[in-house]
């Protein structure tokens, strides 16, 4: 099969010994779905600096996911699926909103100011979208239309993030795992049924976010086209370690075969 890679047309902030924009896991495997993981890595590019952020920073939930990128991975192992992921901190550009948002290119992100996103002009900002953002996005249109191919079926859609045991106001969130959607119910209500069969998890509906509020790449990719979808939040402090994601990608394996194994589940559908 043809290797899944963005344009080498885009203008660029990276040297050529650094990562791409986009990394792709496991993208010769078959099966009809599709993992993303929005905010997989913490890292800036050389050009950037720190974007003007202590290390300490970078390394918290400010800067990505926690545990995200190892469990998409794990998942796709599992169940054999491609998975494509983030290569660069959402603080340089978040691959998960619509580029001119002020969320898109943050100024200040949970409640720290980012020196290096200050007073950007448009010509920074679209080198940013140009070198990060529209990367991602290509490779996944490429993906999905590859597994449309060659399954003559709608492909599934899958988004992994992770959030922080406590809001900054230090109120806990008991969630283990989120499952966030919005109007299909085809992957989300099974998967949560399934979940909450386990009698030492707390689940959330759409908890600790609502996929009725957010979600650019889900909706973008898969709920504008039809393609069975959800979101996933698992708590960072059950995948901050190897045993943690690990327990994790066998657990959403384990939900999630029946699920994709569903009759009618591969078709599209508009809610």
């Amino acid at each position: 099969m043809t290797k899944l890679s963005p344009s080498s047309s885009y203008p660029t902030l990276l040297g050529p010994d650094e990562a791409p924009a986009v990394s792709v896991f496991n993208e010769q495997a078959s099966t009809p779905l599709l993992l993303i993981c929005d905010h997989a890595s913490n890292a800036i590019p050389r050009k950037l600096g720190t974007l003007g952020l202590d290390r300490e920073v970078l390394d918290r939930h400010v800067g990505y996911d926690i545990g995200a990128a190892a469990v998409t991975r794990g998942l796709a192992e599992r169940l054999d699926c491609i998975a494509i992921m983030t290569n660069y901190s959402r603080l340089v550009i978040d691959c998960n909103r619509q580029p001119g948002d002020p969320t898109s290119i943050p100024e200040i992100s949970d409640g720290i100011a980012v020196p290096g996103n200050l007073g950007l002009d448009a010509d920074a900002a679209a080198e940013r979208v140009a070198t990060f953002f529209t990367p991602y996005h290509d490779t996944i249109t490429q993906a999905i239309a590859r597994l449309w191919h060659h399954h003559s079926a709608a492909p599934a859609l899958m988004s992994v993030h992770s959030f922080t045991p406590m809001l900054m106001d230090c109120q806990p969130r008991p969630w283990h795992i989120g499952v966030l959607w919005n109007r299909d119910p085809r992957i989300a209500v099974p998967m949560l049924r399934a979940l909450n069969g386990y009698a030492d998890l707390c689940v959330g509906d759409n908890e600790p976010y609502s996929g009725r509020q957010m979600g650019y790449s889900v909706d973008t990719h898969a709920g504008a086209a039809g393609l069975p979808h959800v979101s996933v939040e698992i708590r960072q402090d059950l995948i901050s370690d190897e045993a943690g994601t690990k327990r994790w990608a066998e657990l959403l394996a384990e939900v999630l075969g029946p699920i994709l194994a569903e009759p009618g589940l591969h078709r599209a559908q508009l809610y």
